[in-house]
């Protein structure tokens, strides 16, 4: 068997990437091929008619429409692996940064649960724990979570970086993957989908804007570590909502009016870009006020600003963020880190912000082949 393996290869083994958002579920199927992650099928659905109200509205599935919405969706994009990661929302977790005595890794062990008492608003007997040093001596290679001593790092103090998930979440989605028939092998809280599917390793401070239904998330990097996780209560539902009442139109008009025209400028609606406006003004002077904080707190400035979820394909949204925000402005390419076919790299690029997160899970699934 050994050699008959050899000699005709490794069979080509395809993964997925499973986003249940509040608005809509994404699915991303890739494989691995001659050394490179390709796609192979992709999809979307939104998860208002499942629950009975207008598309793009944000809703909460109960499990028996979830695995229903998911099964359609999985047989629309043709789907043919069940071998997975499924992301959890980040109000499911609970994420901080605390310092914590420079000690060995094992007794850290011990330590963590005990300090994260102190932190965590539920007890620990109801969530999964995680936790990872962060390096924090420029020496150190970048590296997301990486674990190590302080005594490597030589500091009397060390950052570890705390990761919750509720258990009651991680129960709804594995009842979620049973009935759908689907195989997670992890359970990742969105925003670290999201950053390994957004952003391009760099040395400099990067933050992610990411525009759900129902909220919008910041996350600042340094050099592979998240410094920062921000959450603005307010998102693209919001807008629509902001339409249907200012221009009294149903709510499904006001959703079809603002992925068709969004800021741009037009003689039906004058008062269309203002309205939107308003909703953004809020949610970039949240964002603003909270990288000004970083920035102070650790004297580096924000090298790039990366514009991720569905609420970022709004027309024009691009646009006005580089007018609100001092630094370089760009859409998420997660679509980029995967082999794809050329005829379809405009419409990926496009509408590639939608799919940050499930492209994140995939590839993290991918990775664990090797």
């Amino acid at each position: 068997m050994g050699f008959l393996s050899g000699l005709f290869g490794k069979k080509e083994v395809s993964v997925m990437g499973v986003d249940i958002g509040m608005s809509a579920i994404k699915i991303v199927q890739i494989k691995k091929k001659k050394g490179r992650a390709v796609l192979e099928t992709y999809g979307e659905l939104s998860v208002g008619p499942y629950a009975g109200i207008d598309i793009g509205r944000a809703a909460s599935l109960p499990p028996e429409k979830a695995i229903e919405a998911l099964k359609d969706l999985m047989r629309e994009a043709n789907i043919t692996t069940k071998l997975c990661g499924i992301a959890v929302p980040l109000p499911s977790s609970f994420i901080t940064l605390i310092k914590l005595p420079a000690v060995d890794e094992k007794r850290l062990t011990e330590i963590v649960p005990i300090e994260a008492r102190k932190y965590i608003p539920l007890p620990i007997s109801e969530v999964l724990l995680d936790w990872w040093v962060i390096p924090n001596d420029d020496s150190l290679p970048p590296t997301i979570g990486a674990s190590g001593s302080a005594e490597q790092a030589g500091q009397k103090t060390i950052d570890v970086l705390i990761v919750a998930i509720h258990n009651e979440a991680l129960q709804k989605y594995s009842l979620m993957a049973q009935g759908s028939g689907i195989q997670p092998s992890f359970f990742e809280i969105e925003l670290f989908s999201s950053l390994r599917a957004a952003l391009v390793p760099g040395v400099q401070s990067q933050a992610v804007l990411d525009m759900g239904a129902a909220t919008t998330k910041l996350f600042i990097i340094d050099r592979g570590v998240l410094k920062v996780s921000h959450t603005v209560n307010r998102g693209s539902q919001d807008i629509t909502l902001a339409i249907s009442k200012s221009l009294n139109i149903p709510v499904a008009e006001a959703e079809n009016l603002k992925r068709t025209y969004g800021l741009r400028p037009n003689t039906a609606h004058q008062d269309l870009p203002e309205v939107i406006t308003l909703t953004l003004d809020y949610i970039f002077y949240e964002a603003n006020r909270v990288i000004l904080n970083y920035e102070k707190k650790y004297n580096k400035p924000i090298g790039k600003i990366v514009l991720s979820g569905g609420g970022s394909l709004l027309k024009g949204y691009e646009e006005l963020a580089s007018k609100n925000f001092q630094t370089e402005v760009a859409q998420a390419d997660p679509f980029q880190k995967l082999e794809t076919p050329a005829f379809l790299r405009d419409t990926l690029r496009d509408g590639g912000p939608e799919f940050t997160v499930a492209i994140g899970l995939a590839l993290r699934r991918l990775g664990e082949l090797q």
